[in-house]
């Protein structure tokens, strides 16, 4: 009895002994390692919002292009593919472009006119290049201040032409590639809004149609396109606003800021003060966001920016937009 005891014990601690080595030897085994990847986002171009993939924006600096428009000027060219359009007002009412190009480069542009001292505070917080036709002295020696390349005709080589086929001085026009090789600083340009990711509506009124009425026959009309999701321009001495190419200007965004002309409005020397802040209509998704416009510490070297009545950062819908500098005083139309 005794000696089936010992064997039973002696059965059991070798059954224990092979589970502990099988158990061991099963632990020792790797466990698979399982590895994940995520698609990196694509690049973000700083003054669009918009995704660029290539990542081209981010290698070059902004360009500023002064750009006619006046019934001289039709039809433009390139100015739908900017990134950024300010429209002020220059002497004698009428109204002049300052295109800004970073993503998109349009082989031709123009046509290109004359510098304007407001032309320096748009351009200070981008910096880049400037490229102009010329300008009275007063207007240069302003523009000369900011941190841009300046780019007139007489340096521009090849990077600018004159079309016989217009009338001087309505047939200067830009090659944009060729002016950004002239290089400028710094790369990339600065933000000069904040956009909401692409799909996110905005919260605001309802608009179908505005206009900002610029002096004399330069009022300007954006109504909004239900199937492009923008908004179409339309001017008084122009109609539906084409491009040479036959591209309707409708851009995503249109910021409607309320302004002091200082030296008066359409003088020569007057300039718009985009320093000391005011009232802005923001128009963006189909709807209209009011509120205030600010240049922090009054320093002209930062962006501006565009609060909502709460105090929180408008937000924009990623794509063109065009900024229209209206004087104090003149209410806009709005249909909603």
């Amino acid at each position: 009895m005794r000696n089936q005891l010992r064997y039973i014990i002696a059965a059991v601690i070798v059954v224990v002994g092979i589970v502990v080595i099988v158990a061991t030897q099963g632990s020792s085994k790797k466990t698979p390692t399982v590895t994940t990847t995520t698609a990196p986002a694509s690049p973000v171009a700083p003054l669009t919002g918009l995704p660029d993939p290539s990542g081209t924006a981010l290698h070059r600096p902004a360009l500023t292009v002064k750009i006619e428009n006046d019934p001289n000027s039709l039809p433009q060219y390139g100015v739908d593919q900017a990134d950024v359009v300010y429209e002020e007002i220059v002497n004698g009412g009428i109204t002049r472009l300052a295109a800004i190009f970073n993503q998109n480069a349009p082989a031709k542009i123009g046509p290109v006119r004359s510098v304007r001292p407001t032309d320096t505070s748009i351009v200070w917080p981008l910096g880049g290049i400037f490229a102009f036709s010329g300008g009275a002295q007063y207007a240069i020696d302003s523009i000369s201040t900011a941190p841009v390349k300046l780019i007139t005709e007489g340096v521009a080589g090849p990077a600018m032409f004159r079309d016989p086929g217009r009338i001087a001085p309505y047939n200067l026009y830009g090659i944009t590639p060729s002016l950004f090789k002239f290089g400028g600083t710094p790369t990339p340009p600065k933000p000069l809004f904040s956009y909401r990711p692409l799909g996110q509506a905005a919260v605001g009124t309802a608009v179908s149609q505005f206009v900002v009425p610029f002096p004399s026959f330069y009022p300007v009309t954006w109504t909004w396109n239900t199937t492009t999701h923008s908004w179409d321009r339309s001017t008084v001495f122009g109609g539906k606003d084409y491009t040479g190419t036959h591209t309707r200007m409708s851009p995503k965004n249109v910021i409607v800021m309320h302004i002091n002309y200082i030296n008066g409005l359409g003088t020569p020397a007057s300039y718009a003060d985009l320093t000391h802040g005011g009232v802005v209509n923001v128009f963006t998704d189909g709807k209209e966001i009011t509120g205030t416009w600010a240049r922090p510490n009054h320093d002209k070297t930062k962006p501006l920016v565009y609060l909502d009545s709460s105090g929180k950062t408008i937000r924009l819908t990623p794509g063109q937009t065009w900024v229209e500098l209206l004087d104090n005083g003149p209410a806009l139309t709005i249909t909603h």
